[in-house]
């Protein structure tokens, strides 16, 4: 394929790297188990209370349904534009710049969002057991955790993709055997009267708490798509990445049902409502106050998770970049690919930078906490609505293709797929469409801004590439196009 566009320097990306394990763990680490167990997922405590492993059923549902509509454009478009690809492919060339134009965007931001969560964790930790070290010394992290995840890009997937395997496994065996342990400590007060709604907050009814809850919580899921970017890299791509993409949200979800659950059982249902992402209701304040010095295990996998999902957004990121700078629909030079590690060294490059200025930019501007729920909220805006791009693209590019169409899995699944997203949609974005949406303050009210701003740039660099090269967009809907059969 880059031999017959003519838009590579170099090789191209090396064919047949990587098999379905590292690939199956490129989703895993994109969605940050760990980080998000620790993290993300009490947020929806505050609505289901002690019914959150129901919400976080639910929301594995919901995301299933999409991982479903990601895998069938998997399976016949195995290219590194992935997502981007899909639309260009089942909705129109113009749809999938624009989707290639958000998810670079977002995810070339999810390493310095993971690199400021490690920044200030990294800080917190360390002053807290010894005072001397500065609580407000989070920056040098940063650096550290962009040098790494550089290093391991820049020589080859392999080597990135291994870097990701033995993360994720850590932090996923450290929470496993956490939350065997609180069961176990449970004893009697198991119970699977948390798979009800009968637990729901204070103020919150049965069915709107645990609807509420499982918004929040499906959050936790963004990421699973990342496997896609690897497909020109992956043996057996139609296969493998399909099998990651619907594996990662499968076996993830199932992760995080059960370290909901333990903690449910062992917390109390009743107080759950309360718990949150610090302080004693936390899993790291659990881990100090029963267990001793289990807080060691859980912080270090909380940091290992950050890393983690640094190197899979910058995967992801790079190849996106990479494909379509090898179409011209982005600056060519992103397409340059290292003659001896295969690379895409530029795009690489370029992700540095971004992980840099970003993180110090916002983290120095704002303080690193609202720095990072600033980024998370543009960021899970614009994945969520790569989503519902996706499950549209599916829907039409099979409809175009009757031979293969099949009504439910291409049709019925996408857009109930879709129809669960716009929740969550509307809740990162903060519109109070719904009662428990809770309007942004500032600064992570201006994400949506942001956001807005960066799409209407892209529509404008749309435009004017139609209007000079419109070769170029049918380039877009060409990647993948010699697999498509």
């Amino acid at each position: 394929m880059a031999t017959a566009e003519g838009s590579d320097t170099g090789a191209g990306l090396q064919r047949n790297a990587v098999g379905g394990t590292a690939v199956l763990f490129q989703s895993v680490t994109a969605m940050a188990p760990a980080a998000a167990v620790v993290a993300s997922i009490p947020g929806g405590a505050a609505f289901a209370g002690g019914s959150l492993p129901l919400s976080v059923l639910l929301a594995l549902v919901a995301s299933l349904l999409t991982a479903s509509a990601l895998g069938e454009l998997a399976r016949h478009l195995p290219a590194a534009g992935s997502v981007a690809t899909y639309a260009a492919r089942g909705l129109h060339p113009a749809a999938g710049f624009l989707v290639a134009w958000g998810y670079v965007f977002a995810e070339a931001l999810v390493p310095p969002l993971v690199l400021l969560q490690l920044g200030f964790t990294m800080a917190g930790t360390l002053h807290r057991q010894w005072a001397a070290y500065p609580a407000d010394l989070w920056w040098p992290w940063i650096l550290a955790g962009a040098a790494a995840v550089a290093a391991a890009g820049y020589r080859g997937i392999r080597a990135s993709a291994r870097l990701g395997t033995v993360l994720g496994a850590f932090e996923v065996a450290v929470l496993v055997v956490f939350a065997a342990l609180l069961i176990v400590q449970a004893g009697k007060a198991n119970t699977w009267s948390v798979f009800t709604p009968s637990h729901t907050a204070p103020g919150q009814s049965p069915a709107g708490g645990v609807l509420a809850g499982s918004v929040y919580c499906m959050l936790a899921f963004a990421g699973f798509e990342a496997a896609a970017p690897l497909a020109e890299e992956a043996r057996r791509p139609r296969r493998t990445v399909r099998r990651a993409v619907v594996g990662a949200a499968l076996g993830v979800g199932a992760f995080y049902i059960l370290t909901t659950y333990a903690m449910a059982v062992y917390y109390g249902p009743g107080r759950l409502a309360g718990f949150g992402a610090a302080g004693d209701a936390s899993w790291d304040g659990v881990a100090r106050g029963a267990f001793g010095l289990m807080w060691v295990p859980v912080f270090l996998a909380v940091v290992n998770s950050c890393v983690a999902n640094a190197n899979a957004g910058a995967n992801a990121a790079t190849r996106t970049a990479y494909a379509f700078g090898r179409a011209g629909l982005f600056p060519r030079f992103l397409a340059t690919v290292h003659p001896r590690h295969r690379s895409p060294v530029t795009a690489l490059a370029a992700q540095t930078a971004v992980t840099v200025g970003v993180g110090l930019g916002a983290g120095f501007a704002y303080g690193p906490v609202p720095a990072f729920y600033l980024i998370a909220t543009g960021v899970v805006i614009v994945v969520v609505g790569v989503y519902i791009a996706a499950n549209l693209a599916c829907a039409g590019y099979f409809l175009r293709r009757p031979g293969l169409l099949r009504p439910v899995r291409h049709l019925l699944v996408p857009a109930l797929a879709s129809a669960a997203l716009v929740p969550a949609l509307l809740t990162a974005a903060g519109l109070p469409v719904f009662s428990f949406v809770t309007p942004l303050a500032a600064p992570v009210s201006y994400a949506g801004a942001a956001v807005g701003a960066w799409l209407v740039l892209g529509v404008g660099v749309l435009l004017v590439v139609r209007r000079r090269n419109p070769e170029r967009l049918s380039r877009s809907a060409l990647q993948g196009a010699e697999a498509d059969r």
